[in-house]
């Protein structure tokens, strides 16, 4: 009796497992997902003038910060979303370079899961939902791309998100003025299973 219920446990453990498993699709080859037409059709609305306008006034306003009042913003965004009163958080989703994001975001119908856009310090200028932190000066996204030159680029690797079951991952680029002069940073968040179903479609 006691061995039919271990067996019965062990078949219960491997079908358990066998849907998990069945739950998560295959990881895909973002590399081949994102062409650099897909990049072409990202930088048509990032390289728009709300976007540099926007990054060159927070660039102005804010300047070149040292890393202490950095950490004081960031520290803040972070309580700030387990607060009622969110002044700083509400004052960046609800400036225009949000909402165009957000706009973007929804006509992208499924494709950009989330967007943000980094000034010369990395901090958040504009963005389609609320970021986790702040600040992305210390991440590769900023490190990658801002630091490195006008046109470089950065694709991260893809991470599932068990909530939605599909695959996701980021492609981070520099924004330059239109001298070709970085400025800021931009990340685009990616629905990989649905850009690999339009592949595959056509769509």
């Amino acid at each position: 009796m006691l061995l039919g219920r271990l067996l019965l446990t062990a078949a219960s453990a491997l079908a358990l497992s066998g849907a998990v498993a069945a739950a998560e699709p295959a990881k895909p080859d973002i590399l081949k997902l994102v062409t650099p037409e897909v990049i072409k059709q990202m930088r048509t609305w990032i390289e728009s003038d709300i976007v540099r306008i926007s990054i060159a006034t927070q660039n102005k306003r804010l300047s070149k910060l040292d890393q202490a009042t950095i950490d004081t913003l960031d520290k803040q965004w972070v309580k700030e979303r387990e607060s009622e009163d969110k002044p700083l958080i509400a004052a960046t989703l609800s400036n225009p370079l949000s909402i165009y994001l957000s706009r973007m975001q929804g006509r992208s119908l499924g494709l950009y899961a989330e967007i943000f856009i980094m000034d010369q310090n990395g901090l958040n200028v504009g963005q389609s939902s609320i970021t986790s932190d702040f600040w992305q000066g210390d991440e590769a996204k900023f490190q990658k791309t801002y630091d490195v030159a006008p046109d470089a680029v950065f694709i991260d690797e893809p991470e599932f998100d068990d909530e939605m079951k599909v695959w996701r991952g980021q492609v981070n680029f520099t924004v330059t003025d239109t001298d070709g002069k970085s400025i800021g940073a931009a990340t685009v968040e990616l629905n990989l299973t649905e850009l690999a179903r339009r592949a595959e479609t056509g769509a």
